[in-house]
């Protein structure tokens, strides 16, 4: 900007006009404001003039899912860059959480751990829920979810591991963990974890939260801090809420592994859902 500061002359032997001197001031004003558009540094208001408030948006009328039944209109709000972390809130329909729970109900199994030795799954006390895997693809709806994960996350459907429904009964939880690999054998099998999408299929009385310990927020100053169980303000925190995703990533832009995307559940009752992607 300051160079092109420098390189607005005038014609040799004539003084400019007010005129003239306006509209060089004008148009200095229009390429600043278009720098700092490209650079994400301010951006041009959409839709209602009501403030987006952490937690909280102007209601908004029902959108179609392309899978099954209707939702409010979605919206994305930045939770942390470190990690990042997002909520997309209403990513799914009523219908689709009774859906993806009627198909899962019948196959619940108690929950392992991927070993890092073996590569084959485990029994482990730090995970206590229940869970099964939906094969991918399976129906309409779950392709219509997986490619709205897709589109989420710029990560291709085939790149993604099957939709893990998943079943927490009064104190059970999963301890802080990390979701990519750290050992050469698994990093192997599909390459490594890059992200998360988490979907919450129910709401909860208490707890439930889904907990980023060593995310680089104050968590005291969230605006959700005093609705926290005493698990959830250990660090920041989301609470479930019927219909919302939480996407998160293991991996920084360079392709480095992020240590603060270290997460755990508190103890719920309740249902969740769990999508892995890989690269």
């Amino acid at each position: 900007m300051a160079r092109a500061v420098r390189h607005t002359r005038a014609y040799p032997g004539r003084r400019s006009s007010p005129y003239t001197l306006v509209l060089g001031m004008l148009l200095m004003l229009s390429v600043a404001l278009l720098m700092l558009l490209a650079l994400g540094i301010v951006s041009l208001p959409v839709g209602s003039d009501e403030p987006s408030i952490a937690g909280r948006r102007p209601h908004r009328s029902a959108v179609e899912t392309n899978g099954m039944g209707r939702r409010e209109e979605p919206w994305t709000e930045v939770l942390s860059w470190e990690p990042r972390a997002f909520i997309y809130h209403n990513f799914l329909s009523k219908e689709e959480c009774e859906h993806l729970i009627s198909l899962a109900k019948p196959h619940m199994e108690k929950s392992t751990v991927v070993d890092s030795q073996t590569g084959r799954s485990k029994d482990s006390r730090v995970r206590t829920s229940s869970g099964t895997f939906l094969k991918r693809g399976r129906d309409k709806t779950i392709r219509a979810i997986e490619k709205r994960i897709a589109d989420f996350t710029f990560i291709p459907v085939e790149h993604g591991e099957g939709l893990q429904v998943l079943h927490y009964e009064v104190g059970q939880k999963y301890e802080s963990h990390f979701d990519y690999f750290v050992d050469e054998l698994n990093s192997k099998n599909g390459g490594q974890r890059i992200a998360t999408v988490l979907m919450y299929l129910s709401d909860v009385e208490e707890g439930g939260e889904t907990v980023f310990p060593s995310a680089k927020v104050n968590s005291s100053s969230l605006p959700w801090y005093n609705e926290l169980s005493e698990c959830g303000k250990k660090g920041l925190s989301v609470r479930p809420k019927i219909g919302d995703a939480l996407l998160f990533w293991s991996m920084k832009p360079d392709a480095t592994l992020d240590p603060t995307s270290l997460h755990g559940g508190c103890p719920t009752q309740g249902l969740g859902i769990t999508h892995h992607t890989e690269v």
